[in-house]
């Protein structure tokens, strides 16, 4: 496929996911666009123009519109046969603040209804009130009914719902110890003390040489082929940090190699620019 299974690179190989997931608990998914003789090499071997294909115990399936077909005919659940289980119920926790306030949305709603509690592939969590659906899973949870579709299921084990005071109000906060690592976007201030501490050390510029030479932070590197080679040496746990001028190229380097595996990575919101504003004006705006 191109892409993961937590992050589908398009929208054929996410629609392959989307089926996957509501039938096998594990699977594994092989990403065509991190190795060109890969992505060339299976479409000879199956002799099948387009990603993504299907494999069932070394044996080809089909592309997207294959897999699709044969899900709606039902004939997808017969080819995996002991591999397709139905998903065991996760286990979800509502805090005891967030049923209460769940407890009085219901009360304000038709009767019957129940909580439904949704996580697409990119682990976006939504909470939704609604009638029970029978291909949903139930979960009660202190007095309070929360129904999980087969797909969120696969996503949902250990999630706990709690509601809590922050900076814009009070809110539901949803935590999800299967959520795959992502950028963390850092303001100049936090990336600063991060620094200091030591915690981050390895600090790469993703501007131009021609905008280095008019502004940058002491300490770090242009991010060249040098540098993108001391970083496949780290050790993948160690932090990273990225910055440009304003903050999206360097999102799009720490993407990068957060796909590649990196586990913390840092991104500079608002780039060099807003490090000028806020920690360092002796280093030049343009």
């Amino acid at each position: 496929m191109k892409g993961s299974r937590s992050f589908p690179q398009c929208g054929f190989s996410a629609a392959v996911v989307q089926i996957l997931d509501t039938m096998l608990p594990n699977y594994t998914t092989v990403n065509v666009l991190a190795d060109a003789s890969i992505r060339d090499g299976i479409k000879q071997f199956s002799d099948w123009p387009t990603i993504p294909q299907l494999y069932v115990r070394g044996e080809f399936v089909g592309g997207a519109d294959i897999v699709r077909q044969m899900h709606a005919a039902g004939e997808l659940a017969t080819k995996l046969g002991d591999l397709a289980r139905a998903p065991e119920a996760p286990n979800v926790t509502v805090t005891p603040r967030a049923a209460e306030q769940l407890r009085a949305a219901l009360a304000e709603s038709e009767a019957g209804s129940v909580i439904h509690l949704g996580i697409d592939g990119r682990y976006e969590h939504g909470l939704d009130i609604g009638p029970r659906e029978p291909t949903s899973m139930t979960v009660e949870t202190n007095g309070v009914t929360v129904q999980i579709d087969p797909t969120s299921a696969r996503r949902a084990a250990g999630v706990v719902i709690d509601f809590v005071d922050g900076p814009q109000g009070a809110g539901f906060k949803i935590e999800n110890p299967n959520r795959p690592p992502s950028v963390k976007s850092i303001g100049p201030k936090e990336l600063k003390a991060l620094v200091d501490a030591g915690t981050v050390k390895h600090l790469y510029d993703v501007r131009t040489p021609a905008e280095r030479e008019k502004a940058s932070i002491a300490g770090t590197k242009l991010l060249d082929d040098a540098a993108a080679a001391e970083i496949e040496a780290l050790d993948k746990n160690t932090p990273i940090a990225f910055f440009c001028h304003h903050g999206p190229r360097s999102n799009n380097a720490a993407e990068h190699f957060l796909q590649k595996g990196w586990k913390q990575v840092y991104n500079l919101a608002g780039g060099i620019d807003a490090w000028s504003l806020q920690v360092d004006p002796k280093v030049p705006r343009y």
